[in-house]
C-alpha cells in the first residue's frame, strides 16, 4: 500500500523537477536566440560599416587593403576602431561571381570557398548568415553582404566571427541551471518532508487515537489543536460520525433490550400454559383452551416478529421503497371501502373526504402500509357511535393525509414520544394487551422514506389526528 507522505515528496519533487526542467529549457532557447542575435548585430554592423566604405569609395578595393583598414578606422572613434582593427582579419570582398578581390591581413588563406548556392542567393540582394565548424572544431559565424552600385551587385563582403565564447556562454548556463536545479530539487525534498510531515501530523493523531478506541471509549471525543481550518473540520466530521454511531449503538441496545422484554412476555405466557397443561391429565375442552390461548400468544410473536422485521428494512442503508409517479386519491377510496365492513361491525363512521391534488412519487405497497397502521389505530381506539374521517388535502408545498377520530385522545405528556420504538401509553395498554407499539414507528420511517413526515395533534376526550405528509415533485402537475 502506498503511502501518502511518499506520494505528497514524490509529487513535490516531480512537479518541481518539471517546472524547473521547462524553466530551463526556456532560459537555454532564450539565452542562444538572444547570444546569436547579439553576434549577428555585431557582425552585421561591422559588415555594414566596411560596405558604406566601400560605396562611397569604388576604387578602394583595388589599392591595398592597409588603406582599406585605415580608411575604415578613420570613418569610426573610439572602441569601435579595436572591433574594426579585429573585423578587418577576418574580411573578405569577393566578386558576384566567387574571385576574391580583397583580403584582410590574416586568417584568409585558411578559408574554404564559400559554396555557389551562397553567392546565387547573394547575388538575388539577400544577406546570408551560416555557422561551420573550422578544422579545430570552433564554431564560426559567417556573413554575405551583398554591395550594389548603379543598382546591381558589385561586390560581396564576407565577415566572420569566431562563436567559441558564444559556446562556452551555453555552456556555462547549462552547468549553471544544472548546479541551480539540482539545488533548488534537494531543497524540494527536505521542504516536501517537511511540509508532509506538518500535514499528517494531525491525521497521525486522528488515526492512533481511532486505532486505541473500544467500545467503552464511544462517549470520547477528539480535540486538534491545529490551526488549520480542513483538520479543525476533518476532527468535527469524525465527531459527528462518533456521534451518529453512539446514538445508533445506544438505540440499537435499546431496541434489542426492549424486542427482547416484549418477546418475553408472549413466551413466558407459552410456557406456563404449557406447564399447568402437563401437571395433570386434562379434559378435552381443557387441552383446547390452553393451545387457544398458546395459539394468541404466538400470534403476537408472528406480529411483533412482522414488524421488527420491517423496521430493520427501513433502518438499513437503503430503505425498500421504490418511487413511481401514485395518484393518491383512488388507492385510499380502495382502503377505506375496504375497512368499511369493519367499521361497520364496530359501529364507527368511516369516511373519506377528498380534495383535488396532484400525484406523487412513492411506493404503493409502502404508503398502503402507513395507512392501515393508521386506520387501524384510530378504530381500534375509537369507541363505538364514534367517527373516523380520512381527509386528503394539498398543503404547501406537498399532499397531506390526515386520518381523524373521535376517540380518548392522548395526554400532551405522551405526544413527543409516540413514535418511539415499542412506546405506548399507559392508556393503550390498559385497553389492549396485545399491541406491539411497533405501528406508529413503522408509520414514521415510511413517511421519512418518501421525503415525507407524520404528526400528531390531539385532545383528551376529544379524539386525535394523525397527519402524514408528502412531497410533490416540482414536475408533476394537478390532474384535470
Amino acid at each position: 500500500m502506498k503511502s501518502l507522505r511518499s506520494l505528497i515528496r514524490q509529487s513535490a519533487l516531480l512537479l518541481m523537477a518539471g517546472l524547473l526542467l521547462v524553466f530551463s529549457v526556456l532560459v537555454y532557447v532564450g539565452s542562444q536566440a538572444l547570444l546569436h542575435r547579439f553576434v549577428d548585430g555585431r557582425l552585421l554592423a561591422l559588415a555594414e560599416t566596411m560596405a558604406k566604405i566601400v560605396e562611397q569609395n569604388p576604387n578602394i578595393i583595388e589599392k591595398s587593403g592597409d588603406d582599406f583598414t585605415l580608411a575604415a578606422e578613420m570613418s569610426r572613434s573610439g572602441h569601435e576602431h579595436r572591433d574594426l582593427q579585429e573585423a578587418a582579419h577576418s574580411l573578405l570582398v569577393f566578386s558576384p561571381d566567387g574571385r576574391v578581390l580583397w583580403k584582410g591581413a590574416e586568417g584568409v588563406a585558411q578559408h574554404p570557398t564559400p559554396d555557389e548556392t551562397v553567392f546565387e542567393r547573394v547575388r538575388r540582394g539577400n544577406t546570408v548568415f551560416e555557422t561551420v565548424e573550422s578544422a579545430e572544431g570552433t564554431p564560426i559565424r559567417h556573413l554575405f553582404l551583398p554591395i550594389r552600385m548603379q543598382g546591381q551587385v558589385r561586390y560581396v563582403l564576407h565577415a566572420e566571427a569566431s562563436m567559441l565564447v558564444y559556446r562556452e556562454t551555453l555552456n556555462g548556463l547549462v552547468l549553471l541551471l544544472t548546479l541551480g536545479s539540482g539545488a533548488i530539487l534537494l531543497v524540494a525534498w527536505a521542504g516536501s518532508g517537511w511540509l508532509a510531515k506538518k500535514v499528517l501530523t494531525s491525521i497521525d493523531v486522528l488515526s492512533t487515537g481511532a486505532e486505541a478506541m473500544s467500545e467503552a471509549d464511544l462517549g470520547k471525543r477528539f480535540t486538534l489543536d491545529s490551526p488549520y481550518q480542513e483538520f479543525r473540520r476533518l476532527t468535527l466530521a469524525f465527531n459527528s460520525v462518533m456521534d451518529r454511531f453512539q446514538r445508533s449503538g445506544e438505540i440499537q441496545r435499546s431496541f434489542c433490550d426492549i424486542a427482547a422484554h416484549e418477546m418475553k412476555t408472549p413466551l413466558t405466557i407459552l410456557q406456563g400454559n404449557l406447564e399447568v397443561a402437563l401437571l395433570k391429565a386434562r379434559t378435552a375442552e381443557e387441552y383446547r383452551e390452553a393451545l387457544l390461548n398458546n395459539l394468541e400468544q404466538v400470534g403476537r410473536l408472528i406480529a411483533l416478529t412482522r414488524s421488527l422485521l420491517t423496521l430493520a428494512k427501513f433502518t438499513s442503508g437503503k430503505p425498500p421503497v421504490q418511487l413511481v409517479p401514485l395518484a393518491l386519491e383512488p388507492m385510499i377510496q380502495d382502503m377505506v371501502d375496504e375497512l368499511t365492513l369493519l367499521a361497520d361491525d364496530r359501529r364507527i363512521t368511516l369516511s373519506f373526504e377528498s380534495q383535488t391534488v396532484p400525484s406523487v412519487l412513492g411506493d404503493a405497497q409502502w404508503l398502503k402500509q402507513a395507512l392501515i397502521n393508521l386506520l387501524d389505530n384510530a378504530l381500534h381506539y375509537t369507541p363505538s357511535g364514534g367517527a373516523v374521517t380520512v381527509r386528503l388535502q394539498a398543503v404547501e408545498e406537498g399532499v397531506a393525509v390526515a386520518v381523524e377520530d373521535t376517540g380518548h385522545g392522548i395526554e400532551p405528556e405522551h405526544l413527543p414520544h409516540l413514535f418511539e420504538r415499542f412506546y405506548r401509553t399507559d392508556w393503550a395498554r390498559a385497553k389492549d394487551a396485545g399491541g406491539t407499539g411497533l405501528g406508529l414507528p413503522i408509520v414514521k420511517e415510511i413517511a421519512e422514506a418518501h421525503g415525507g413526515t407524520v404528526s400528531v395533534k390531539s385532545q383528551v376526550d376529544k379524539g386525535s389526528v394523525f397527519t402524514l405528509r408528502l412531497p410533490v415533485p416540482t414536475h408533476l402537475t394537478i390532474p384535470a
